[in-house]
């Protein structure tokens, strides 16, 4: 009998506090539990009896690499509740600084998180000893993406300009022009980046996902959408919680969410890349083929490759946005609160994030709900997980600790950036 159990007591090089926990007995799988072990931080009890307004600048704190993506969620279901539509350049300006965040994010994870796994360095620091062109490379895009945030938002991280109905303050035409040129040359380093990471060795591991996403009939989606999926889904915000359930499980901090009646899926860059490959730009579909991507992919492992993709489109479409811009007339679209609940669901760098808040006639807030992407995939995580482990299960324990890293950030999981795992311990029976 060959019992072994793989144990890994903080996962770092993540986004928080997270352990893995795999029991295998006779070279098979018995239990994979992926635990989030960061304290609640009770960021829907703080929202609670605070004024509508409040809520972009609150939810910007869930987290210092995606602000954008909950301040977003949280105006749109604001605008929801109070019947305000937000359209022309202030919409494209929201849509524009989302295009910074991706940048931003999706960079540090390709760089400094992911590559390292497929190249063997324990770190980005020791992988820039070899591949120091590669890695700067890689610093001045995630500048660029900051630029973005930083020109339209205020500031880089927790931006400051965004409320309900538009902006504080926005910029006039020729404000552009340094940030144009500097993402230009970002578009072209983005473009080296795709034809980078898709030399890296990738396993052949294919799964059969139920893939979520956004979609939208004329662009790539980031701040609205229909949530839809590759078997049938098709529904609007506010059928949310018709149709997802959040579980508590005991060995998790973080909820876990799963399809009624149909369990796990996969939300994220591979989600949306699958679901609407035909809504990139010709110069990211270009891309991607040139690298022999096709419109599907159901490899994980690959996940690095779309990420790069969608740089590569976020830079584009941002020039796309300013060339276009012109001035609008006021900042910002007045809301009026009302008593009323509010749905939205915008695209995270990670995935699909779900805001639900319920103001009354003085724009109070009684009631909130935040579902972030994260948790949407950490069934997926364990099942992919169970699935990959099995097929390397002959591995060395060394090598498959490092294997299940790997898989795991292939999720870009946001439980905490770092260096790298700290501690692995293996008990073998």
């Amino acid at each position: 009998m060959n019992n072994r159990n793989i144990i890994i007591d903080y996962l770092t090089r993540v986004e928080g506090e997270g352990s893995l926990f795999i029991k295998m007995k006779d070279d098979v799988v018995q239990d994979v539990e992926l635990k989030i072990i960061e304290p609640p931080r009770f960021f829907e009890a703080f929202l609670r009896g605070r004024a509508f307004g409040e809520a972009p600048d609150i939810t910007a704190r869930i987290c210092g690499i995606c602000p954008v993506a909950y301040q977003m969620s949280a105006v749109h279901a604001m605008e929801d509740a109070c019947g305000v539509r937000v359209e022309g350049q202030l919409r494209a300006l929201r849509r524009l600084l989302y295009c910074g965040e991706w940048i931003e994010s999706h960079t540090l994870h390709i760089y400094m998180l992911h590559a390292p796994d497929f190249l063997g360095y324990s770190s980005a620091w020791q992988m820039a000893r070899d591949y120091p062109d590669v890695v700067q490379r890689g610093l001045q895009m995630k500048k660029a993406g900051n630029a973005i945030i930083e020109f339209l938002g205020g500031r880089a991280v927790h931006p400051v300009n965004v409320k309900i109905g538009g902006f504080y303050k926005v910029p006039m035409p020729q404000e552009f022009a340094s940030l144009a040129e500097q993402l230009r040359r970002g578009r072209d380093n983005a473009l080296e980046t795709v034809r980078w990471v898709a030399q890296l060795p990738f396993p052949d591991f294919q799964q059969d996902y139920e893939f979520v996403a956004l979609g939208h009939p004329d662009e790539y989606p980031m701040n609205e959408g229909r949530i839809i999926s590759n078997q049938g889904l098709d529904i609007t915000a506010r059928e949310y919680d018709d149709h997802f359930i959040e579980e508590q499980v005991p060995y998790s901090n973080a909820l876990h969410s799963r399809l009624k009646g149909r369990g796990a899926y996969m939300t994220g860059p591979l989600a949306r890349y699958n679901l609407n490959f035909s809504r990139l730009s010709p110069l990211a579909q270009e891309a991607a083929r040139s690298v022999d991507m096709e419109a599907t992919c159901r490899n994980p492992f690959k996940s690095i490759i779309v990420r790069s993709i969608e740089v590569l489109y976020a830079f584009d479409e941002a020039l796309r946005l300013i060339e276009q811009y012109e001035m609008p007339q006021q900042p910002c679209v007045p809301p009026l609160p009302r008593n009323a609940t509010g749905y939205a669901c915008t695209e995270a760098p990670r995935g699909l994030l779900y805001h639900r808040y319920t103001i009354d006639e003085q724009g109070i807030i009684r009631d909130a709900r935040i579902v972030p992407p994260t948790s949407q995939n950490q069934k997926m995580i364990e099942q992919d997980l169970r699935s990959y482990v099995e097929r390397i299960i002959q591995l060395p324990d060394d090598e498959l600790t490092w294997k299940c890293e790997q898989a795991i950030r292939n999720y870009d999981p946001c439980i905490s950036c770092a260096t790298h795992f700290l501690r692995v311990h293996i008990a073998r029976a």
